[in-house]
């Protein structure tokens, strides 16, 4: 399926995020909240304001393309600022790190470049004579250039049809220009709709190319993002560490031309094909960019750990890229983003600084840690810890309200005390009656039962996998007690006053906060067919309606309860269906087989497991949905 354009890599897009309308009345009767609007944006010096609408990373939204990511990497950015300056002043009597310094010396490359040449570092790690602490001083030295000044495109070149020649990765390394934005047919003098500049450059596979924006004024706030041939984006950018100013580094993985466009914030073109495709003007004025295929420095430094070992660090100086490779040399979770604020307030991983990265070992050997995309000195904090309740009582249990709650929701970025509407109040929107209550409910928890235990069992990854499931038809609401989470089931948009289908608390990787709370929204899954929200859409007269709306419900149930167990979203737009695959290819998410049908012979079934980190949120690599579950609900 096509990525769609309106969602721009790396987390760029501004705009409303979606309050989905409906046919038909639902159950509550509470006014929603405000829609969610573009927000003014933080950078250094400057305290981040929490966007409106729900937390992109957290949610399970209708449509992920109308999330407003900037502003919430923003925010996320600010809060993991302040939570390390807590975490420092908390941690200052703890014994001093292990310190290491980089080997390769400065001005040289290619000395630990890949992990097969990886630094490695002993003395580190989560053993009884080890210390869980490392922090690595080192340089990075990409080639220097000198780039040939060019002339500015000329108007209109707001689309990859009109993209100025730049000779970059042809027949030129490195070129430099000025131009502006505001200047062209659709900017502010014009039509309004926004104005954008396009550059061609050539792009191979293997090589890197550089594009870095400099503004001689404060009137634009760029953003910079990286179009194929066919109009997909694969990289983008929109501030740099030390301000707004936009700086990409990004790796070709394939040959062809590639068309450079610089925007301002917030106006981003709907089709790169179409140059008065805007939505509005955005930042305006004069810049400066320069784009090279320059080699790139990269370091690497190996670090041995075992399975279950939580792994974070975070980079601050010149590096804006840290990394995380596997035992097989694969690249985990990268980051070029600091999203510790989503955090638990008692996760002990680090944050702060240009960027921050995670990872739950799965196999026991050398993993790596690498940073990049810099020029100059950096300093790396590399820390690692044993799941939350490893060793400690009582084992995490899991809790399905389907009875309707009343809930504050501003732990979830909502306006405040709520009331949720029950389960037994949607079953007539599926074409159900009360009399199948049970057997729905006995679906859903089925199909949770075998995505967040019997498949974690299954794996054989952790002999000492413990979670306890339990519901509100068969169970006293143990919520409250020690190590308990809950997932409520019910509800809807306008009483919550949160636009999405599902969200979570947080993401927690290590399970360190134990006692979390998630809402699964089931007024848009339960609209009139039509939307593919709505698992209406894909209901007939040949479907098992019970099985169906079991298995969908529950698979969006241990969704929210994988992200407070330490799972980010997967790309929804590959053909692996994932448990953690974000919105926006519902059939997939809803386990609709090849009929279009659901609730039929071809239905398949979705798990966690291996899938790639969704591009969207600013995060490369392939994520184990499973391993980084089964290896830290542990006892």
């Amino acid at each position: 399926m096509r990525r769609p354009i309106a969602i721009l890599a790396a987390g760029t897009l501004v705009a409303a995020v979606l309050t989905p309308s409906s046919a038909q009345a639902r159950p509550g009767p509470e006014d929603a909240g405000a829609k969610g609007t573009a927000t003014a944006k933080s950078g250094p010096g400057i305290a981040a304001r929490a966007p409106s609408g729900p937390n992109p990373f957290l949610a399970l939204l209708p449509d992920p393309s109308k999330a407003d990511y900037a502003g919430w990497r923003n925010w996320l950015a600010a809060k993991g600022d302040q939570r390390a300056d807590l975490r420092a002043r908390q941690r200052a009597a703890l014994a001093a790190p292990l310190l290491a310094d980089e080997e390769e010396p400065a001005g040289i490359r290619n000395g630990n470049d890949t992990p097969a040449t990886a630094q490695r570092i002993t003395g580190f790690g989560t053993g009884a004579k080890e210390n869980f602490q490392l922090r690595i001083l080192g340089a990075l030295s990409p080639e220097e250039l000198d780039p040939e000044e060019i002339a500015p495109n000329p108007e209109d070149d707001g689309a990859i049809p009109l993209a100025g020649e730049t000779g970059v990765g042809d027949t030129r390394k490195a070129v430099t220009t000025s131009a502006e934005i505001g200047d062209g047919p659709h900017g502010s003098a014009g039509d309004g709709t926004g104005d954008f500049d396009f550059y061609e450059v050539t792009g191979v596979a293997g090589q890197t190319v550089t594009i870095d924006i400099d503004t001689p004024t404060d009137d634009l706030d760029s953003i910079v993002a990286l179009f194929d041939s066919e109009g997909e984006v694969v990289a983008a950018n929109d501030d740099s560490a030390d301000g707004f100013d936009s700086l990409l580094v990004h790796e070709f993985t394939e040959d062809g031309s590639y068309y450079v466009a610089v925007v301002g914030y917030p106006s981003v073109p709907v089709d790169p094909f179409d140059s008065g495709s805007g939505l509005g003007v955005g930042t305006e004025g004069p810049y400066q960019v320069t784009i090279h295929t320059g080699e790139q420095d990269v370091d690497f430094f190996a670090v041995r750990l075992r399975p279950g070992d939580v792994l974070g660090a975070s980079v601050k100086g010149a590096a804006t890229k840290v990394t995380v490779y596997d035992t097989d040399r694969r690249e985990v979770h990268g980051s070029d983003q600091d999203a510790s604020g989503i955090y638990p307030a008692n996760s002990p991983l680090p944050g702060g600084g240009n960027a921050v990265t995670e990872h739950v070992a799965d196999k026991a050997g050398w993993h790596y840690v690498g940073v990049s995309a810099g020029d100059g000195n950096y300093d790396i904090t590399v820390e690692a810890y044993r799941p939350g309740l490893e060793g400690e009582r009582p084992r995490q249990t899991i809790f399905l309200d389907f009875d309707g709650e009343r809930i504050n929701t501003a732990i979830f970025g909502g306006p405040g005390v709520r009331t949720l509407s029950p389960f037994r109040a949607f079953l007539g929107r599926w074409g159900l009656s009360v009399d199948d209550e049970d057997a729905v409910i006995d679906a859903i928890i089925a199909e949770v039962e075998e995505n967040l235990r019997a498949d974690m069992v299954a794996s054989g990854l952790n002999q000492r996998f413990d979670l306890r499931i339990r519901n509100s038809r068969d169970h006293a609401d143990p919520f409250g007690e020690a190590n308990v989470s809950r997932v409520i089931i019910g509800g809807t948009i306008v009483e919550s006053g949160i636009p999405t289908i599902g969200i979570a608390q947080s993401i927690d990787p290590g399970n360190f906060g134990t006692e979390d709370s998630a809402l699964v929204l089931l007024d848009v899954l339960s609209d009139p067919a039509g939307e593919e929200t709505s698992l209406n859409t894909y209901l007939t007269g040949a479907s098992d309606r019970i099985g169906f709306v079991g298995r969908a419900v529950g698979n969006v149930t241990a969704h929210e309860a994988g992200h407070f167990l330490g799972d980010w979203h997967v790309d929804q737009f590959n053909e692996q269906a994932n448990i953690m695959d974000q919105g926006g290819n519902f059939a997939l998410m809803f386990a609709v087989g090849p009929d279009g049908v659901g609730g039929t012979a071809d239905d398949p079934d979705v798990d966690f497991g291996e899938d790639e980190l969704n591009p969207n949120e600013g995060f490369t690599g392939i994520e184990d949905t499973l391993s980084r579950i089964a290896l830290t609900v542990t006892r």
